[in-house]
């Protein structure tokens, strides 16, 4: 192994799957005896080379697609792999799906601690993705020296560097027919002239690592298709500052700063609702990396204000009862609200035209139910939770 011991890759396996890989990859050795066989290279053409089982394995790509998902140790996009993972199993595009998971990760904790239970046909190989120092070859051999992949959707990487370097390197080895990546939404620069939702043509801040990580993918001439997230939540999340900054105060009847008039629309997306555009790009490969960036997000878009009295529902808190208190962000600042104090917000029609993406299957309101009883079990309403960076605002505010 190229990785210090310490280090060194734990592999999960089904049991069953040494016996589905073998069904899967028969037709082909059959297929690939006979077309060896009938070109005149006789038994010789199996002796062993670098080359030519690089070869044999690109052509498998007849009746096997391998999948690869690259995921981050958590926070706000900690639960994209766990989500996609189970929706590429059931695509009949994608045979096999294996996650590169990073290392850091805490098992104990969703979704990681669910990986074993539902996604018992998935391979988790763990490496310190977090180590710049983690490249090409250390990941190659984590995954084992034959394997490669069709199709890669990176959810880890911050730029070209370390292990964001190594993935793009390997699918540019792997002749991968798509390179998906999970960039951010939070690199646009909107103008005051900016017409909202923003289009995939707002300027981005050039210097941001999810831009350098696209420019380095076009480079080396991949199948790069690039998605931009905003805000998202899940049943598996263990990032949950946005809606648990409304429910926090609501549920100690505190005031609620919100900047501007509340009216800023917000788009909360569910986990799957993100997987499934992620896997949009299956629909229609030719016109995903023709266009190549897309907005990743929900169309049900809510305001601020809305949030908080959805929230106060959930809760079981009469809308009347809800301290909402507007104050000028420019005079008094953000404090810790969760958002953007004026508009910045995606829609994903770019996905809905040209992949074919059908659009979300969830929306907040159906989804507190079950959100805020996840919040009380994790003691949301107990815990010690520090106001003190709330703007203060007056009544007269």
């Amino acid at each position: 192994s190229l990785l210090p011991s310490a280090c060194r890759p734990s592999v999960r396996n089904n049991p069953t799957r040494p016996t589905m890989a073998v069904t899967r990859s028969a037709p082909f050795a059959a297929l690939a005896a006979v077309l060896l066989l009938s070109s005149g290279g006789g038994a010789d053409a199996f002796a062993p080379s670098k080359a030519s089982s690089f070869a044999l394995r690109r052509g498998s790509s007849l009746s096997m697609s391998a999948a690869l998902i690259v995921q981050n140790k958590g926070g706000g996009h900690g639960e994209l792999g766990y989500q996609l993972a189970k929706n590429l199993q059931s695509n009949p595009k994608i045979t096999s799906v294996t996650i590169l998971q990073d290392d850091a990760c805490k098992d104990a904790q969703e979704p990681f601690a669910s990986y074993a239970t539902d996604l018992p046909d998935v391979k988790v190989v763990k490496v310190p993705l977090g180590d710049e120092s983690t490249d090409a070859s250390a990941i190659q051999s984590a995954l084992g020296d034959d394997a490669t992949f069709e199709y890669v959707w990176d959810n880890a990487s911050k730029g070209p560097v370390g292990a964001g370097k190594a993935v793009c390197d390997l699918a540019k080895g792997w002749n991968v027919k798509l390179l998906t990546y999970v960039s951010s939404a939070g690199m646009y620069q909107p103008a005051p002239e900016t017409v909202f939702p923003m289009s995939e043509t707002t300027p981005i801040k050039e210097s941001a690592g999810q831009a350098q990580y696209d420019n380095y993918a076009v480079e080396l001439g991949l199948p790069l298709v690039s998605f931009r997230p905003q805000y998202i939540y899940g049943p598996k999340a263990n990032k949950y500052d946005y809606v648990d900054w409304y429910l926090d105060r609501i549920c100690r009847n505190a005031p609620l700063p919100i900047p501007g008039d509340g009216t800023q629309k917000v788009s909360l997306t569910h986990s799957a609702d993100v997987a499934s555009l992620l896997a949009s790009v299956l629909n229609d490969e030719d016109a995903a990396v023709e266009q190549r960036y897309f907005n990743c997000g929900t169309d049900d878009l809510i305001s601020y204000d809305e949030v908080a009295m959805l929230c106060a529902e959930a809760a079981g808190v009469d809308r009347s009862d809800v301290d909402v208190a507007h104050y000028d962000a420019e005079a008094l600042g953000k404090g810790k609200f969760p958002f953007r104090p004026s508009d910045f917000y995606v829609a994903p029609d770019m996905a809905k035209e040209k992949l074919g993406w059908e659009g979300p299957g969830h929306n907040l309101k159906e989804d507190l139910g079950w959100y805020f009883e996840g919040y009380v079990a994790r003691g949301g309403k107990e815990r010690e939770v520090d106001l003190s960076k709330d703007p203060v605002v007056s009544a007269e505010a």
